[in-house]
């Protein structure tokens, strides 16, 4: 588990969210599921609610920066989407880091705990 991989394709994305569990919380939203490979592979969201260009770059940004100080924890073996929220543009990394911990330990993906 050197690289991160993400997830590119639609069909991928609509998968995951429809037969993932979520996670909620104010500034993020996290689907997560099993999948086949033996890695971790992730995406991020950020749709025009959140805001502008530049608001919606720094919601994938700090997302981007919890994800991977969260990385070496990871069991290989999911895809995690990450959603941003209204909030996310607006408040620190580790605020970000905090929730996106909190979701992946729910779900089981956080080795071990």
């Amino acid at each position: 588990m050197s690289k991160y991989v993400t997830v590119k394709e639609n069909k991928d994305f609509s998968r995951i969210y429809r037969k993932g569990k979520s996670f909620v919380s104010p500034v993020l939203v996290t689907y997560v599921i099993k999948n086949r490979s033996g890695n971790v592979r992730y995406g991020i969201t950020t749709g025009k609610k959140i805001g502008n260009a530049v608001k919606r770059t720094r919601a994938r940004r700090v997302i981007r920066a919890s994800y991977y100080q969260l990385y070496p924890l990871l069991s290989p073996g999911y895809d995690i989407i990450f959603v941003a929220r209204g909030k996310t543009p607006f408040v620190k990394s580790r605020v970000v880091l905090k929730a996106m911990k909190k979701h992946l330990e729910s779900a089981g993906v956080i080795k071990g705990i």
